[in-house]
């Protein structure tokens, strides 16, 4: 075998270790990636003898309650998304777009729904929204009639389409804010305005931050599985996966040819929404800053306006507040509030519980750390090096973002089954590790994006001046690199925990042993009783409050780390 001399990676625009680098995380996606969910695509293609065959999906489609599952699933995500663009699109458009005491309020608010896992809200919006909720028992003690939001599909569209909204609010907002203000002017002196205006103008120039939120949209709807089991929706794609190989076996076929499906609807989507923008252009040539120019409201339209939103935002915040209410009602049936509060579902809590509680911090808080440390070596290799296959890496590791929980979780128990940990002979698929594994991989994109945002905006001669003044690139990387991207490694660490806590789709396939269970399954064991929603609703309201905490420590934490790192000397 041919040698690689010294210095031969560095004259092609690349180091050994850099190589060295790339390699191992390429082993890591592989490993835990691509062959799991190739394994499943495979199983759902094979004969059973070795061969390759069509037959499982003709056994999925001659199914009655496949088609139907199938079907569900298509209009669940479909119309999730529609209800989410009319949430969103008014709610970024006006706080964008006009004079708004209290906006970023607003806005933040408004991403509120994110932190709680969307099956919790279901219990919640049950309770505030069902059939004998809150709302609708006062709207028939007042006027006669009930809205069924919560019926049937309507239930899982409504928690979804409330649940996930705030990915297309969060990517119009920035979109909406980086419009050149000149283009409204030129539309408005050809006579546009009002809604025409909007139609013809500022919508269409805003499309990529739209199209990009309803594809996540879409891809989260079409993964989630939790709140269809709360809501004892069983004819989808997720459920009916999931249930296929829990009660079946691991060896239904059934179970991974929806599995294939769910992971072809969500490439879809990444597909579509990378097509629909191709071959058009949406830049624009601004003049320094310049977003949409800020209008005053008149006091009707003001009124208007802030009631509006205010009803939004009441629907939006209703799973929070349902959820804080069931955590501390001793009933709560038949009527608009609780009829009595007690503290008790909390003392169950964390006398049955706290385990969970631990659980979840270390999970998640390993997850976001391999995460972080993964996204920034991608990124420098993709940005900084010459590395063959750099730009594979990065595609690799973000078409994680489609694959669905339930599909890497089935894959996982079928490509380590067998597999027992060195030292103490425990079965990978019996072991935390695995669920921590999951998390780690499902998470690695959002923390990629923000790292790889971060190392585009930092200019390369700050590292060629370090490395001039005889620092090595090993103490570049951490003294100038690192320090400079804290910012994005921080929101890259937030972002994954945040959403490695409410992760229930892999958690589900993952947890075999009820003391290696994070809350997210702990919740859903609560919430499936009419018995033990209290304290399910007592550790989803933990739940939240870990987010929060850990979010607040983890900035002060890389907060310290960066100011420590610009108030250092300088390099020698």
């Amino acid at each position: 075998m041919r040698s690689v001399l010294p210095g031969a990676g560095a004259a092609a625009g690349y180091t050994v270790p850099q190589a060295a680098v790339a390699l191992a995380i390429a082993a890591f996606l592989v490993l835990f990636l691509i062959v799991p969910v190739g394994i499943v695509v495979w199983v759902a293609f094979a004969d059973g003898a070795g061969g390759f065959t069509l037959a499982n999906f003709g056994s999925f489609f001659g199914l009655s309650l496949m088609r139907e599952s199938f079907w569900n699933s298509l209009l669940v995500g479909l119309w999730s998304v529609g209800i989410a663009t009319l949430i969103a699109v008014p709610l970024a458009y006006f706080t964008v777009r006009f004079e708004f005491r209290g906006a970023a309020l607003i806005q933040t608010l408004g991403v509120l729904p994110l932190i709680m896992p969307p099956f919790v809200g279901a219990v919640a919006m049950q309770l505030i929204f069902g059939r004998s909720g809150a709302v609708n028992l006062v709207l028939e003690d007042w006027f006669g009639f009930t809205l069924p939001l919560m019926e049937g599909l309507n239930g899982v569209i409504f928690v979804e389409a409330i649940h996930y909204f705030p990915f297309i609010l969060m990517n119009l907002v920035v979109a909406l804010n980086n419009i050149d203000s000149s283009m409204e002017e030129s539309a408005q002196n050809l006579g546009a305005s009002g809604w025409r205006l909007f139609r013809r103008v500022v919508f269409p120039l805003a499309m990529p931050g739209y199209v990009a939120g309803a594809a996540l949209v879409f891809i989260k709807v079409f993964d989630d599985l939790g709140t269809p089991l709360v809501l004892n929706i069983t004819n989808m794609l997720a459920p009916q996966a999931y249930l296929r190989i829990t009660s079946i076996g691991i060896e239904d076929p059934i179970g991974y040819v929806a599995s294939v499906i769910m992971v072809a609807a969500s490439l879809f989507a990444l597909w579509a929404s990378t097509r629909v923008m191709r071959g058009k252009e949406y830049a624009t040539l601004q003049r320094g800053y310049a977003g949409l120019a800020r209008r005053r409201l008149g006091p009707g339209q003001t009124v208007l306006a802030y009631g509006w939103i205010g009803l939004v935002l009441a629907v939006v915040l209703a799973p929070h507040a349902g959820i804080l209410l069931l955590s501390i009602a001793k009933v709560w049936s038949f009527s608009v509030l609780p009829d009595a509060y007690t503290l008790d579902h909390y003392a169950s809590v964390f006398h049955d519980s706290p385990r969970m509680i631990w659980n979840t911090v270390l999970y998640c808080g390993m997850a976001a750390s391999l995460d972080v440390v993964i996204a920034t070596a991608i990124a420098y290799l993709m940005l900084r090096t010459k590395v063959p296959g750099r730009r594979l890496l990065d595609f690799t590791a973000t078409v994680a973002l489609a694959i669905p929980g339930i599909v890497l979780g089935i894959g996982y128990l079928r490509t380590f089954r067998g597999i027992e940990l060195p030292f103490s002979g425990e079965p990978l698929t019996s072991s935390w590790i695995i669920i921590a594994l999951a998390y780690t991989v499902r998470r690695l994109p959002y923390a990629l994006r923000s790292c790889v945002a971060a190392l585009q905006q930092m200019h390369v001669s700050l590292e060629e001046a370090a490395e001039n003044l005889g620092a090595s690139k090993r103490r570049t990387i951490l003294r100038v690199v690192v320090p400079l991207m804290a910012g994005a490694m921080l929101a890259g660490f937030i972002t994954s925990f945040m959403t490695a806590a409410v992760e229930l789709s892999a958690t589900i396939m993952l947890v075999s042993a009820q003391n290696d269970a994070p809350m997210s399954y702990g919740i859903y064991l609560y919430m499936q009783s009419a018995a033990g929603r209290g304290p399910g609703a007592a550790l989803g309201v933990l739940a939240v409050a870990i987010v929060a905490i850990g979010t607040y420590l983890s900035y002060r934490s890389l907060g310290e780390r960066a100011r420590d790192a610009r108030e250092a000397r300088p390099l020698a």
